[in-house]
Formats: structure tokens, sequence, C-alpha cells
């Protein structure tokens, strides 16, 4: 017997049509009765199947015909049933309904015996990636105590699967300094350790700059870091003067527009015991070590962004896939007037 189209269900009024339906995959809500009450989605994957047919009150209807119906109710019905037909085809039981697209059971589980293991969010490529509905969603998750899947559906039709969460860096290098100030020279936008000593204590307290032949080069992040804390004193190279702080920082600016963003977020890693080194290689700020960089690969790649940050989709993947490409974490660092939050993507499969 087929289901009944009414409205936004699909009701299948046959009792043993509905209980085979039911015990199969979970499908839709039993009534009082013996019925069944399938939504758009789950009627539509049915359709899809060849497990159901249905009708409206001028006979049956066809797969186009359900999910144009289902679109018109639905925004983005289409970008949705991808992500609930693939996540069916992977063999997991699909539930709609509450804040996010779907509730997804353990494999092999129902809602009849276990509960819900995570939540899906389903986006366009095209959509903007906006960080703070975004945070929302892992906050919300988090309080749930559930796992938060996001799934990208391109152009093709194709999913990847993020999960987003939280994280806490840390690391293990803890810098004590000695005595008065390192001394460096400002040129143009580098700055400069001529002097060995200095150098070397800068390199055995924190593993800051870069030594390029006789110098050590320091980036203009890494000064201003070492510049707040009292270990660096700058001179300028062409007059032989001492530059403050906050002349130094607002020179910086002219090189670097993002520079205060960026120098928030070196300074909050630092003080979590890591080490920092930029990420340009890798397309991003920063790249991070929780311990000796010369005996240790960088575990994440870091990305300052601000508290509105928006971007397109591509860009996140792009990011994410470089840093899974070269055994690397990534990480936004979101700042904000009150704090920095690290989130993590990581590329899965479900």
């Amino acid at each position: 017997m087929p289901g009944e189209l009414e409205e936004d269900r699909v009701m299948i009024k046959d009792s043993a049509e509905a209980s085979t339906i039911y015990n199969k995959g979970c499908y839709g809500y039993p009534m009082s009765g013996g019925g069944l009450e399938l939504d758009l989605m789950e009627a539509s994957y049915l359709v899809e199947s060849n497990r159901l047919e249905v009708v409206n009150s001028d006979g049956p209807i066809t797969l186009e015909d359900l999910i144009r119906a289902a679109s018109l109710i639905h925004r983005d019905f289409e970008i949705d049933y991808t992500v609930y037909r693939d996540l069916r085809q992977r063999g997991y039981i699909v539930k709609t309904g509450g804040d996010f697209n779907f509730r997804l059971f353990p494999r092999g589980g129902t809602p009849n015996n276990s509960q819900t293991k995570s939540w899906v969010m389903s986006v366009s490529e095209r959509a903007t990636f906006q960080i703070d509905p975004f945070v929302a969603s892992i906050e919300q998750a988090d309080q749930t105590r559930k796992e938060l899947l996001t799934g990208v559906v391109d152009e093709e039709g194709d999913i990847t699967y993020y999960h987003p969460c939280k994280s806490e860096p840390k690391g293990n290098v803890n810098v004590k300094w000695e005595g008065g100030p390192a001394v460096a020279s400002l040129m143009e936008d580098r700055v400069l350790v001529f002097d060995q000593k200095s150098a070397e204590k800068l390199q055995d307290h924190g593993y800051y700059g870069k030594q390029t032949g006789a110098v050590l080069q320091l980036s203009l992040i890494e000064a201003a870091h070492l510049m707040e804390k009292g270990w660096l004193e700058v001179i300028r190279i062409a007059s032989n003067r001492r530059i403050n702080t906050d002349r130094f920082k607002k020179r910086a600016l002219k090189f670097q527009p993002d520079f205060d963003l960026r120098l928030a977020v070196y300074n909050d890693l630092r003080s979590r015991s890591l080490i920092v080194k930029t990420g340009f290689k890798y397309g991003s700020h920063f790249r991070v070590y929780d311990d000796d960089p010369d005996k240790t690969h960088a575990r994440w790649l870091v990305h300052s962004i601000p508290n509105d940050y928006e971007t397109i989709w591509p860009e996140i993947s792009r990011a994410v896939r470089l840093a899974h490409g070269v055994k690397k974490e990534i990480l936004f660092a979101r700042v904000s007037s009150e704090k920095i939050e690290y989130i993590k993507l990581t590329r899965v499969r479900p």
C-alpha cells in the first residue's frame, strides 16, 4: 500500500507496510493504530530506493515531484538530502529535527536502544563560512556532549565531512629570561641581531629568530613580543637611536595591516609554553611546536582571525587539506576583546 502525501508528511496507514519500513531502518515515527509518519527527507530516500510509492489525490508522485514539493517547503532541501542520503547509505540511522539538520546514531544503533552520537550540519560549498554561528554550534554540541559533524556539499554532490571542536594547545617549553635585554637593529621590515651573545641568548631562551649566516633574524612579531616583555632593545640602524615598543608596532602595522591580530595570537601561544614560527610556507600565519623544534615537527598550523570572521568554504577546505597533507592540525585562533579561542577542524570519514 503506498504512502499518502499530506502537506509536509507522508503517511503510511497500512500497519503491515508501516511495520516493515520502520523495522528495516527505523524510518519515520509510528502512529497509534499501526500507521507510520514519514518526513519528506525519509520519504524521498525510500522512493529513490524503490522501497516506497507515494501518491496524492491526483495519483502516483514521482521522485522529481516529491523533491520539488519538499524544496518548496524546506530551504536548501537538496543540500540536506544529499547529506542524509549519504549517511543512510553508510549504514547509519539518521533523524531530522532539533537545532541541527540531523541526529546521527552509532553504527548499528537505533533510537530505541542508543543515544544520539552526533549532531550533523549540512552546508553548501557556496555558503558563507561565519565564525560566530559556527562557534555557537560547537558550544551547543559540547553542552549536550555530542560530536559535531559538518557535511559540506560541493557543486558535483560530493561531500566532505569535518569534525569541528575547540582546542586548548599546550606546550612543554618553559622560558626563564635572565639578565638584561638583547640588542637588535631595525632595518626596514627586518630585525637583525649582530651581537653573537645576544643571538645565542635568544636562541637558547625560547628559540627566537633564525640564524642566517652570522646574523640572527627576528620577525616583526617576535621582536614586538620580546620588546613587550623587556627582553629586547631595538635600535634603528640608520639613526642609531632606540625605538620604543609603541612606535615599533605602529611601524610594523604599515607592513602588516593585521599585525595587532597576529601579535595577540602569538603572545597567547607563547604564554602556553609553545614555540611559534612563521607559517608562511604552509599558507598560515604560524606553525607551532609543543617542544624543541630541533627535535620535533610542528604540531599545529595556526591562522589568526577576527571575532566577526567571514570567508568562503573553499578557503576553509584549502586550509584543512593543506594541514592534513603535511601531517599537522589546523587551528583557527579567534581573537576577541575578552579572549582568544582555538577552533580545530579535522577532515573525517563518518
